[in-house]
């Protein structure tokens, strides 16, 4: 199964159509891991919780978690910028969804349990690329710091 999900794959990414849900779910992923380079190294626990939040939002099991990383690490590497993710979804998610995609990526940075300097201006960057208000990106990372903290 996971074979002919991977051919799948490979004919969509290169030039997925926008309304493929598979092109959002690349591009959004591709988000997650660039937040989660931005500090130069990808961690255990950057994986995980980019595998669980690819479990609980896309209703993908761990190996297709995987296999979806893999391939969105690969258009990742090949982009030359951001916007071919963030104009896909700057068109096709609404607010509440890309209210959830910055606190993923909130949670992603905060997994080693501190925001450098360079991680919080990608998000910021990121978040405008979105068009989501500041304000939104602001609270996303505060009900991430309260759920971090166990309040």
């Amino acid at each position: 199964m996971l074979e002919s999900i991977r051919r799948f794959f490979q004919k969509e990414v290169a030039e997925p159509p926008a309304e493929s849900p598979d092109a959002l779910r690349i591009a959004a992923c591709a988000l997650l891991l660039e937040v989660a380079y931005a500090d130069g190294e990808f961690t255990p626990d950057e994986r995980g919780r980019i595998e669980d939040a690819l479990g609980r939002h896309f209703g993908l099991d761990e190996a297709l978690a995987r296999e979806l990383i893999a391939l969105a690490d690969q258009e990742r590497t090949r982009s030359i910028d951001h916007f071919q993710f963030t104009r896909l979804i700057r068109d096709r998610y609404d607010l509440g969804q890309k209210v959830l995609l910055a606190e993923l990526m909130w949670g992603v940075i905060l997994a080693d349990g501190k925001i450098a300097d360079h991680e919080g201006y990608l998000v910021r960057k990121i978040g405008s690329l979105l068009e989501l208000p500041a304000a939104y990106l602001s609270e996303a990372k505060q009900r991430v710091r309260g759920e971090e903290s166990g309040a």
